[in-house]
């Protein structure tokens, strides 16, 4: 599912209290999965073209989670004829699927990917946490209320950190502007994907409605790699393992294993606390990306990231209690499902 907006005290779908070591086994499976999904993907560029690999994974893995639904139906419903059956799709939940899967997946990951090809991976992920900023900001427009001062100020100082990161320098503190614009671009896709979903039609089943999302999305990025020539000038002999190790743990550990880990901490923690990860991604990911491709951070660098988190720190902490806060990370952003939802469907 797309990034959803929830109270901080919206009731738990759950009323058990699990154990604290439960708790912190899942985050710390968000925060770092999550994190470290950036990673794969630097390596999967390197030798994969990024429409087509993107289109590969979430056609994949949409298919996988479908599949897995009706299975998890028909083995309930022989164990008992009180199950309702999942409901067959309608037009217009597909209509939706392909709206959100192609903000999301095609403008937001597929934007990633691309970015990520000039862009170290740990910048990357500092640029994309700037999505709950946007978030705030695209939710207050659409509700036609003024913007708080607090999402005002979280986009202005979040800029600030772009502009700094935009400073015209030279050698290994130079950035790609054009990689900066598309992964700004990215974020904004992913907060305008995620406001428009709210209130779009949706399957009764959130889980059915993500895997249709990440299967209409995996199709729209590959007739872009198909009309960008991708998949004509692709070689599959030219892949090195270490981008297809990436790309299979884009699949296996960034969009099921961290998925499954979210959606239990959205049946029994508070929303606030799973937000966290908005500002600990990005520092697993600038860490593994010097660790593992000796990927360096300027002063520079380092000062723009700490703007930019400071201002999603300031956004996911100092809102009142009953404001809304956003969702999953982007990177999964089509894979998070309602807090509201039922457990049968939201739990791993």
């Amino acid at each position: 599912m797309p990034v959803r907006i929830v109270p901080h005290n919206a009731p738990m779908t759950n009323p058990s209290r699990p154990s604290t070591l439960a708790v912190a086994i899942a985050l710390g499976t968000v925060y770092i999965l999550w994190g470290s999904t950036y990673l794969a993907i630097a390596y999967v560029v390197e030798t994969m073209p990024p429409f087509l690999a993107g289109g590969v994974r979430f056609l994949f893995a949409g298919a996988m989670l479908i599949a897995f639904l009706v299975a998890r139906d028909r083995w309930r419903r022989r164990r008992s004829d009180d199950v309702a059956r999942i409901a067959a799709p309608r037009a217009v939940e597909w209509r939706t699927a392909l709206i959100v899967g192609t903000l999301l997946l095609l403008g937001g990951n597929g934007g990633v990917m691309l970015a990520e090809q000039t862009v170290p991976s740990g910048i990357a992920a500092v640029i994309i946490a700037t999505t709950p900023i946007w978030f705030s900001l695209f939710d207050a427009l659409t509700t036609r209320r003024a913007p708080s001062r607090l999402a005002i100020g979280g986009v202005l100082i979040g800029l600030v950190g772009v502009a700094i990161l935009l400073l015209p320098t030279g050698g290994i503190e130079r950035l790609d502007p054009l990689g900066i614009g598309i992964l700004l671009g990215a974020a904004i896709c992913w907060a305008s994907g995620s406001i428009y979903a709210r209130q779009a039609p949706m399957p009764p089943s959130r889980l059915l409605g993500a895997g249709m999302q990440q299967v209409a999305g995996g199709l729209v990025l590959l007739l872009v790699a198909t009309g960008t020539g991708e998949v004509a000038r692709f070689d599959p002999a030219a892949v090195s393992t270490e981008s297809l190790l990436g790309f299979v743990f884009l699949i296996v550990f960034g969009s099921l294993a961290a998925f499954s880990a979210y959606a239990w901490l959205l049946h029994h923690v508070p929303v606030t606390t799973v937000a966290t990860y908005a500002y600990v991604n990005p520092l697993v990911a600038v860490g593994l990306g010097i660790a593992f491709r000796g990927e360096t951070l300027s002063g520079r660098s380092l000062l723009a990231a700490a703007i930019i988190i400071g201002a999603v720190v300031a956004m996911v902490s100092g809102r009142p209690s009953q404001a809304e806060e956003s969702g999953p990370s982007p990177e999964v952003a089509a894979l998070a499902p309602e807090e509201t939802e039922q457990p049968e469907e939201g739990a791993a």
